[in-house]
């Protein structure tokens, strides 16, 4: 029975099983750890992530053509895979912010559930079916409702839970009406089998392009584009700063991955159609983000908006859609999730000592810890797209990607958008380096775990700016797997 099975198929799915594995050690060691042993979970994690991102690097990675496998489910390639690490970097780093948050770090359902919905961004990545990509939608979603609302406690924690909730499984539920319609009209659920009936003429253009307006609700959510993008601030602002980082990061990232397979691998004949339409919506999206971030006095809530922004300016890659635009919007999508874990775990080592997330508590915080504010800068420049850090690379790539693909109305608008972010970015690093308060005389401590991540981080989006040719060098061939 099993005589024609190729083992290979299973380091396929490599880094999933060892997550799962993971995932039972976590629940074996919550049961043995108690107190202040719990915090043990949460480098039990980090050190379980890293082993298998050294596992996946060695023997999970994806030869020079892609392939089907798993009875046409998943297809193994290089945007799936470095996506794959792209998720498992997010959750080790989420890990290492969670262990010092009170009523989080110490409990191991904030691990099980982190862990669990990265298996799940893994599949999105590498999904090839309908049926696949739905499941590993819901298995990504899922675990984030509940550890969006895990202080139960709260009453904005379990708003923003309820209200992801709700949203969530609205858009989940349009995305898959959409994903029916589909089969309806073409009678089958490969991805790219939809492709290869409309070049062969079997199936009508204009059916489909209903059912991919809806499919698009539900991409569109996961990405917080606009007009979906109204759950993001309250949401984040309620969340566990951590889960909030990784909500914008790594979840963010996966949504974009389904987004840019799907576009391309199923719809490449409807390209002049969708192009604009994401032109569009990368405007809309740029231009709401960074106007209401502007008048923000909750860091949180900046960040959520700043995050809508940096989801147009993603976009702009994917309006491009030439190879050169979806390699530039993958490695935007590399530096975003670097710089923004950088962001939201500065909010989580700030509000630890100061029990506030208001920008005006900032003030004074570069006498009171010149590296940590150093680190603020850094990040915040690189949000905002200043040279010599990753951010600005990234920007001058998805922007020279709009200038090929003719569409040069769309890179002036992103550039315009680059300075009204800079303005609010600034308003931060003002009231950080040049306010005054009371308590600038008292050292700000920072733990020995939040340095780790900030040296990681911060070591990681310098780098990305000046180093960058063979981070692009990978972007480019995970691009070239959906041409």
């Amino acid at each position: 029975m099993f005589e024609n099975i190729d083992p290979s198929i299973f380091l396929v799915i490599l880094p999933e099983i060892l997550l799962l594995v993971l995932v039972g050690l976590v629940l074996l060691f919550d049961i043995l750890w108690k107190g202040s042993k719990g915090r043990n979970l949460g480098w039990l994690t980090v050190a379980g992530i890293g082993v298998i991102l050294i596992a996946t690097f060695i023997l999970a990675r994806p030869g020079d053509e892609s392939r089907l496998v798993w009875g046409g489910m998943l297809r193994h390639d290089w945007l799936g895979f470095i996506f794959t690490i792209i998720f498992l970097f997010g959750a080790g780093i989420t890990a290492l912010f969670a262990m010092e948050v009170p009523h989080l770090g110490h409990r191991g359902e904030f691990y099980l559930l982190m862990l669990i919905t990265t298996v799940g961004m893994s599949f999105m990545a590498s999904a090839a079916d309908l049926i696949m990509l739905y499941l590993a939608i819901e298995t990504a979603s899922i675990p984030l409702y509940i550890l969006a609302g895990f202080f139960k406690t709260e009453d904005k924690s379990t708003e923003s839970g309820f209200k992801y909730l709700l949203f969530g499984a609205l858009s989940s539920a349009v995305m898959l009406y959409g994903f029916s319609l589909l089969y309806g009209f073409s009678g089958t659920t490969d991805i790219y089998a939809l492709a290869q009936g409309l070049l062969a003429g079997e199936l009508s253009l204009v059916l489909l392009l209903g059912p991919l307006v809806f499919v698009l609700v539900g991409f569109g959510f996961k990405i917080s584009m606009v007009p979906f993008h109204f759950w993001a601030p309250d949401v984040y602002e309620g969340a566990p700063t951590p889960v909030a980082g990784f909500l914008s990061t790594a979840s963010k990232a996966a949504g974009f991955a389904v987004l840019m397979r799907f576009l391309l691998a199923a719809f490449p004949e409807t390209m002049p159609y969708w192009s604009v339409t994401i032109a569009i919506l990368a405007t809309a999206s740029m231009t709401l983000g960074n106007v209401l971030a502007i008048s923000q006095k909750n860091i949180k809530r900046l960040l959520a908006y700043s995050s809508i922004a940096h989801a147009g300016y993603a976009l702009i890659g994917v309006a491009a859609a030439t190879t050169f635009g979806i390699t530039a919007a993958i490695f935007y999508l590399v530096v975003y999730v670097i710089t923004n874990l950088a962001a939201f775990g500065i909010v989580a080592a700030f509000s630890r000592v100061a029990n506030s997330e208001e920008i005006s508590e900032y003030a004074g915080l570069s006498r009171r810890s010149p590296g940590f504010s150093w680190a603020i800068l850094i990040t915040f420049l690189s949000l905002a797209g200043m040279p010599p850090l990753g951010g600005f690379i990234a920007k001058v790539l998805v922007f020279a990607a709009a200038m090929e693909a003719n569409l040069v109305w769309l890179a002036v608008v992103g550039v315009i958008n680059s300075i009204f972010g800079l303005y609010y970015y600034l308003i931060v690093l003002k009231v950080v380096f040049l306010y005054r308060s009371e308590d600038e005389g008292k050292p700000f401590p920072i733990t020995r775990t939040y340095n780790l991540a900030f040296a990681v981080l911060i070591f990681g989006i310098i780098l990305l700016g000046t180093v960058f040719a063979p981070w692009f060098a990978w972007s480019g061939t995970a691009a070239l797997a959906l041409f």
